[in-house]
């Protein structure tokens, strides 16, 4: 959110593949440095080192700088004014949100049996 696209992202999934392995993120120069430490802190590899799954669990990431001025009990209460509130017509207005090509599944063809038997009990 902060840079308008996600840390590894590519416009081909496998190069999106290779950023992650890589762990290489090319930030934008106007990301905050606290910003960029909390997403760093968040992406690390290994999840016991990870923020947000060691001992503390999710108070780690509350505690971190980037959250500061978040006071947290205002949080579950709704009491918090959001920096950025878009504007809706209706509870079930979603243009703000793009728009993805829906796929009519009665057009596909049917699974071969084969495979329609391995979610024979899901």
């Amino acid at each position: 959110m902060l840079a308008g696209y996600p840390p590894f992202f590519d416009d081909n999934p496998f190069g999106i593949y290779e950023k992650i392995l890589s762990g290489r993120i090319e930030w934008p120069k106007h990301v905050d440095p606290i910003a960029k430490d909390l997403i760093k802190k968040l992406l690390i590899a290994d999840r016991t080192k990870r923020l947000g799954n060691m001992r503390q669990g999710a108070e780690d990431v509350k505690r971190h700088r980037w959250f500061k001025l978040i006071d947290w009990q205002l949080v579950p209460q709704r009491a918090l004014t959001p920096p950025i509130r878009p504007r809706v017509k209706a509870p079930e207005d979603a243009s703000c949100f793009d728009d993805y090509p829906e796929t009519d599944w009665r057009s596909q063809p049917p699974l071969p049996p084969d495979q329609l038997a391995l979610f024979q009990d899901f």
